[in-house]
């Protein structure tokens, strides 16, 4: 009788052994996934506040190009005045870059604190579509707004072909400096609102 309650007794501790060692994976394998879902939360995070910093300062740099100085053509005198305002390729990069300050400074709002109160970033698949769209559509603005700065700038320096312009940056500087800065932070911004959609990407796969 007293050999069978020891087995008795020895069955249920090996069950008992069995059920906590379940137990101890189970939980290893949900904090593996939470904590990978913060280490991704924290690089989404990232991103917003990089994005929101480097467009703003693309456009603190296109809303200063503005100079004012004399050149000599053809042994003329003239005043230059150049302003970023004049050009409508250099209004749709500011009106854009604005527009994506705007936007990672409300995520990077929502996103840290939600982050600071141990939640999901992006607690919704219909928030992770909305901040995919929205990246998207940012990125591909922020992109053909450079593009157009880009050409701009470039005339600049170089003139128009087949007319015997100069080359107006020797004289305006400052002006064209700003603008190929300005215009190389906004493609920064691109890539950055690049980075952030393939997160959505991942968290709408659901690998996030």
């Amino acid at each position: 009788m007293a050999k069978a309650t020891e087995q008795k007794k020895n069955s249920i501790t090996v069950e008992e052994t069995k059920l906590d060692i379940r137990d101890v994976v189970t939980t290893t394998y949900d904090e593996d996934n939470r904590h990978g879902g913060t280490r991704n939360d924290v690089a989404m995070v990232v991103l917003r506040a990089m994005c929101m910093a480097v467009s703003a300062v693309s456009l603190l740099l296109m809303v200063t190009a503005r100079e004012t100085t004399m050149t000599t053509l053809y042994g003329f005198e003239f005043q230059l005045h150049a302003v970023w305002s004049l050009s409508d390729s250099l209004i749709y990069l500011v009106v854009v870059t604005s527009a994506t300050v705007i936007y990672s400074s409300v995520q990077l709002v929502l996103s840290g604190t939600r982050l600071m109160r141990k939640t999901p970033v992006v607690p919704t698949r219909t928030q992770a579509w909305f901040c995919f769209i929205a990246d998207q559509i940012l990125g591909c603005a922020m992109v053909s707004g450079g593009s157009a700065a880009l050409g701009v700038t470039n005339m600049n320096r170089t003139g128009i072909r087949h007319m015997p312009l100069p080359n107006f940056c020797k004289s305006l500087g400052f002006f064209c400096d700003h603008l190929a800065i300005s215009v190389v932070f906004a493609l920064l911004a691109f890539l950055l609102l690049a980075a952030s959609s393939i997160l959505d990407v991942l968290r709408l796969s659901g690998d996030c």
